[in-house]
């Protein structure tokens, strides 16, 4: 099962009682039948779009073996500060947590894990922020390479163009919200082998 994933929603339960409420138990209440674990990957709070979720123990062992072997395919459509310069392009920064500073991740060259997300513009404009400012944008359509935590997040900031709304990297009066939605997702249907390809476009660009 796929779904479309609202900003503000965990994707599994939290430590706190109060966040035990997320996508994951959505899926175990509405559907009552499904068998093992129901989590194959997440998303961040913060972020909407696509979620899939596996309904038997079978069907989510073969997708998790899909994501760890990197052939299930993912975009996101961001919208960013100002303008960027290059109509596409590959970010190579290498990510750790901040273990001083947790749930912050941050750039180490020297310690980080290889991290790489492709992007490519598909539009320069400008957009009013929530105080009535006008400001430059970008949006642009993101391919992570790897799923490290907070990556795009991280690799938007580190090229000098947060995503806007962003809490923990940009500036969270920019926007209403985080202006980061999973958009598409490809994987192998786990029955039958089919490619499967879903689209979700966001509400905000």
């Amino acid at each position: 099962m796929v779904i479309n994933k609202p900003p503000g929603v965990l994707s599994v339960p939290g430590r706190l009682e109060e966040n035990h409420a997320c996508a994951a138990s959505w899926c175990r209440q509405n559907f009552p039948a499904a068998t093992g674990p129901i989590t194959v990957h997440r998303l961040d709070m913060d972020t909407s779009g696509l979620l899939l979720m596996a309904l038997t123990a079978d069907a989510q062992r073969e997708l998790s073996q899909q994501f760890e072997n990197r052939t299930v395919g993912k975009s996101y459509v961001a919208v960013v500060a100002g303008h960027i310069a290059d109509d596409s392009g590959e970010i190579d920064a290498p990510m750790r947590p901040d273990l001083t500073n947790r749930p912050y991740q941050m750039i180490d060259a020297g310690l980080g894990k290889p991290s790489q997300t492709r992007f490519t513009v598909t539009y320069r404009g400008e957009r009013v922020r929530p105080d009535g400012v006008r400001m430059d944008v970008t949006v642009l359509a993101l391919i992570p390479l790897t799923g490290r935590s907070h990556q795009l997040r991280v690799h938007c900031k580190h090229i000098g163009h947060p995503i806007l709304g962003d809490v923990l990297y940009g500036d969270s009066s920019a926007a209403g919200r985080l202006l980061l939605h999973a958009q598409t997702l490809s994987f192998d249907d786990p029955e039958h082998g089919r490619r499967i390809l879903l689209t979700c476009p966001p509400d905000f660009a």
